[in-house]
C-alpha cells in the first residue's frame, strides 16, 4: 500500500504562553467542529477511511464471526423488591439489553426496551432504580450517545408512565423514600443560572415528590460546594437514614454525611459529618441490624469494612469487621441475615491480582468461615442480596470463554448453583489463557493476562496489547467477542494490568496518576517488551489498543516508542493534555492528571502529552483513530488534532486514519454498531500486523 493522500491541514503558528512556557498548537483550528475548514477536513477523512477500509481483508468475515460470538447475549443479576425481581437481558436478536421484571407469580414482562422506544437504536437506557416496594420505577434515557439523561417514573404493574421527563439528570442516583411518594436525586442547576462554559457542572441534591412539578423540587444539598462535585445519595431500607457522598470530579476521595430522617423533615435533613477533607473514599450503609457498615480505603488502600453506630459514625468509633488483606482488594459485600439462618453471614467479593474470589464471614465478628465456590478464574460482579433480608445472594460471573451468567449462593447449605445464563448458545473457540509477570522500568512487578492459541509460544504471532491504566479502573477477565475472534484467527491478545488501575488497590492507582503518570506508559512498554522477549510476537506484528484514558495511553506509547509497534487503534482519546480541561468533562479529571493552571503540573502534562510530542521525520505505526460525534465526555477534537499532526509528520507509507461515527457517544451503543466498530478496528490491526483473516 502506498502512502495515502491526506486531506489538506495547514499548520498555523499558534503559540500560547502558559505559566512562563511557550506551547505550540498548530492545529487549534480543528477544535471548531462547526467551521467550514474543519467540516471540509472531516469529510475528507471520512472519504479516506472508507476507501482504505473497503480494501481491508477479512472485514466481512469478522463481522459475521463477531455476530456469531455475540449471539450468546447478556444477562444481569437480579435486583429484588419483595417477591419481584428486576434484571437486564439481551438476546441474540436484540440491539440493546432490555429491562425485565418477574412478578410474584413468575410472570416475566418487559418493562423497558430501548428499541421499542426509539427504533433507530440511538436511545439508551442509562440507569434505573425501583422503589423500595417495587411498585414504581425511576429510569433514565438519553439519545444520540450524549448521555444527557432525562428521568422518568413508571408504574411497574401497568407499565404506564407516572411522570417525566425531568431533564439535567445525567449520572443521577435515585434514592427512594419508603412508600414511593418521594425520592432524592441529583440534577444540575438550570442553564440560565450557569455560565456557558459550566453547563456540565453545578450538580445539586434535590427532593422530588412524585406527581409534582420538578420546578418546585426542594434543594437539599450542594450549595456552595465544588462545581465539579458528583453526589451519591441513598436512603436506608427503613427510610430512617439518608446518606450523601460528594467527590470533586473523579478524585479518589469523598466527603460523607449522614442524616436521621426520623428527627428532621425530608426537605431539611439535619446532616452530621462522617468524613470531610480526608484523602480517602468511604461509603456508608445502615444494615437491618442497625449497624453502620463503612466500606473504606482510609488507612487501608486495599479496602476494609468497618462498623459503627449511625448515631455517632465519627472515625474514632469505627471498628474493623473485615480488615485489609495483604494482597487481595475488597470490592463489594452482601449481608445475609434472614430468620431462617442459624448464623447471619457476610459475603465479601475480592480481586487477587485481578482475579475474583468471594469469602464467607460471620456477620457479628467478621471471622472468615468459608468461601463461595466459583466456576473458574474470572470476574464477579453485581453481588446482591434481598434488601428485606434473607439467606440468598446472587453474583454475576464471566471469564474469557464464558458469557455472562448469574449464580445463586444459599447460606443455609453453603452451596452455589447456576441461576441464569446468557440466553443464546455460541460455539466458543478453544483458547489458552495465562497470567504472566514482568518488571517495569523502576523495578515494579506488573501483571498481564495473555490469551493465545497455544499454551507456549511456538512462533511469533500477530498480537494485540490492550491497556487502560487510569481512574482506578481494573481490567478483569471477561467474555470478549473481539478477543476470541482475534485468537481464533491465530493471533495473541494481551491485557495489561497497569498502574493507574486498582488491580492492586488504591496505592496502585495513585502510582499511575498526576506526577507519576509516566509509570503507566513505562508499564505498557515493558508489557510489549515482555511479549517480544518471550517469543509471542515481534515489533512488526504488535498492535496496541486503548480507548478514552486508554487512548491517551496508546497515544503516549506511539510517540514515546514508535519503533515498538506496528499498528495503533486509538478510540475516543485524550491527546492534547494542555487543553483537555476546557472540553467535555475534562474539568472533572484534573485530580487524575493535573492542571495546566499550575506551572509544575503543566510540566507533568507537557512531559507526555501525545499531541505535543509528534515529531517530524518519524515513521509512525499505522494508526486508526475512532471518534463519535455524540461524545460529550471526551471531545473528538483531540483525535482530529493528533490525526492532522501525525499525517503531516510521519515519513512512512503506513496510514494514519480517522473513523468518525454519528449519533453515538462514549458509552453504550447498539449491537450492530458494536460489531461494525470492532470489525473495522480488528481488520485494521490485522492488516498491519500480518494476521490472515481471509476465508
Amino acid at each position: 500500500m502506498s502512502r495515502p493522500r491526506y486531506p489538506d491541514a495547514p499548520p498555523t503558528d499558534v503559540v500560547e504562553h502558559l505559566q512562563g512556557r511557550d506551547v505550540s498548537d498548530p492545529y487549534r483550528w480543528l477544535e471548531d467542529v462547526e467551521s467550514a475548514a474543519t467540516t471540509e477536513w472531516s469529510d475528507g477523512q471520512d472519504r479516506l477511511f472508507d476507501s482504505v477500509a473497503s480494501d481491508l481483508d477479512g472485514r466481512d468475515r469478522l463481522r459475521r464471526r463477531l455476530g456469531e460470538l455475540l449471539e450468546a447475549g447478556v444477562v444481569g443479576g437480579p435486583s429484588w423488591r419483595g417477591d419481584r425481581q428486576f434484571f437486564m437481558r439481551r438476546s441474540a436478536d436484540q440491539e440493546h439489553a432490555v429491562l425485565l421484571t418477574v412478578d410474584a407469580d413468575g410472570t416475566e414482562r418487559t418493562l423497558l426496551d430501548p428499541v421499542a422506544i426509539d427504533p433507530s437504536g440511538t436511545t439508551t437506557l442509562d440507569a434505573w432504580q425501583p422503589s423500595k416496594e417495587g411498585h414504581l420505577l425511576a429510569y433514565q434515557l438519553s439519545a444520540g450517545g450524549t448521555e444527557e439523561s432525562d428521568l422518568f417514573v413508571m408504574d411497574v404493574a401497568t407499565g404506564q408512565p407516572v411522570e417525566g421527563p425531568i431533564d439535567r439528570t445525567r449520572y443521577s442516583p435515585v434514592a427512594w423514600v419508603p412508600g414511593g411518594g418521594a425520592f432524592y436525586y441529583v440534577r444540575r442547576l438550570p442553564p440560565e443560572l450557569i455560565p456557558d462554559d459550566d453547563q456540565q457542572y453545578h450538580r445539586r441534591v434535590w427532593l422530588h415528590r412524585v406527581g409534582t412539578d420538578p420546578a418546585h423540587d426542594v434543594l437539599v444539598f450542594g450549595d456552595g460546594l465544588d462545581k465539579t462535585n458528583y453526589y451519591g445519595v441513598s436512603v436506608s431500607m427503613d427510610g430512617r437514614w439518608l446518606t450523601i457522598g460528594a467527590s470533586a470530579g473523579t478524585a479518589p476521595r469523598n466527603d460523607l454525611w449522614l442524616a436521621d430522617l426520623s428527627s428532621s423533615p425530608l426537605e431539611q435533613p439535619a446532616f452530621r459529618v462522617v468524613q470531610q477533607d480526608v484523602d480517602a473514599s468511604t461509603s456508608l450503609h445502615v444494615g437491618r441490624d442497625g449497624r453502620a457498615y463503612l466500606f473504606t480505603d482510609r488507612e487501608a488502600p486495599r479496602g476494609r469494612l468497618a462498623v459503627a453506630t449511625p448515631d455517632d459514625p465519627s472515625y474514632d468509633t469505627w471498628t474493623d469487621l473485615v480488615p485489609e488483606d495483604e494482597e487481595a482488594v475488597l470490592e463489594a459485600y452482601a449481608i445475609l441475615d434472614g430468620a431462617e439462618l442459624d448464623q447471619p453471614v457476610l459475603l465479601c467479593a475480592w480481586t487477587r491480582h485481578a482475579m475474583s474470589e468471594v469469602s464467607v464471614h460471620d456477620l457479628a465478628s467478621g471471622a472468615r468461615i468459608g468461601a463461595v465456590p466459583l466456576p473458574g478464574l474470572g470476574s464477579v460482579s453485581a453481588l446482591s442480596e434481598r434488601p428485606e433480608g434473607g439467606h440468598e445472594a446472587w453474583l454475576g460471573y464471566t471469564d474469557h470463554v464464558t458469557p455472562s451468567s448469574v449464580f445463586r449462593y444459599d447460606a443455609r447449605t453453603g452451596e452455589t448453583s447456576l441461576w441464569a445464563t446468557a440466553p443464546g448458545s455460541v460455539d466458543v473457540p478453544e483458547v489458552n489463557a495465562r497470567q504472566v509477570e514482568f518488571t517495569s522500568a523502576d523495578g515494579t512487578v506488573v501483571r498481564m493476562v495473555l490469551v493465545a492459541p497455544t499454551k507456549e509460544p511456538d512462533q511469533p504471532r500477530p498480537a494485540v496489547l490492550y491497556g487502560y491504566g487510569g481512574f482506578g479502573v481494573s481490567l478483569t477477565p471477561g467474555y470478549s467477542a473481539g478477543l476470541l475472534a482475534w485468537v481464533e484467527a491465530g493471533g495473541v491478545y494481551a491485557v495489561a494490568n497497569l498502574r493507574g488501575g486498582s488491580e492492586e488497590g488504591e496505592d496502585w492507582h495513585r502510582a499511575g496518576m498526576r506526577n507519576q503518570k509516566q509509570n503507566v506508559f513505562d508499564d505498557f512498554h515493558a508489557a510489549a517488551e515482555k511479549l517480544i522477549a518471550d517469543g509471542w510476537t515481534t515489533p512488526a506484528q504488535l498492535s496496541i489498543s486503548g480507548g478514552s484514558n486508554g487512548g491517551l495511553l496508546v497515544g503516549a506509547a506511539m510517540t514515546q516508542h514508535p519503533e515498538l509497534y506496528a499498528a495503533v487503534v486509538c478510540s475516543a482519546p485524550l491527546l492534547d493534555m494542555v487543553r483537555y480541561e476546557r472540553f467535555g468533562l475534562g474539568a472533572t479529571w484534573s485530580d487524575e492528571y493535573g492542571t495546566a493552571e499550575v506551572a509544575e503540573e503543566l510540566d507533568w502534562l507537557l512531559a507526555y502529552s501525545p499531541y505535543h510530542h509528534v515529531r517530524a521525520g518519524v515513521d509512525y505505526p499505522a494508526t486508526l483513530f475512532t471518534v463519535f460525534d455524540g461524545d460529550t465526555r471526551v471531545d473528538p477534537l483531540h483525535a482530529r488534532k493528533m490525526c492532522a499532526a501525525l499525517q503531516r509528520a510521519t515519513t512512512g507509507e503506513r496510514p494514519v486514519l480517522l473513523r468518525r461515527e454519528k449519533d453515538v457517544g462514549h458509552g453504550a451503543r447498539s449491537l450492530t454498531r458494536t460489531i461494525a466498530l470492532s470489525a473495522d478496528t480488528l481488520a485494521f490491526a490485522a492488516r498491519w500486523t500480518g494476521l490472515d483473516l481471509r476465508e
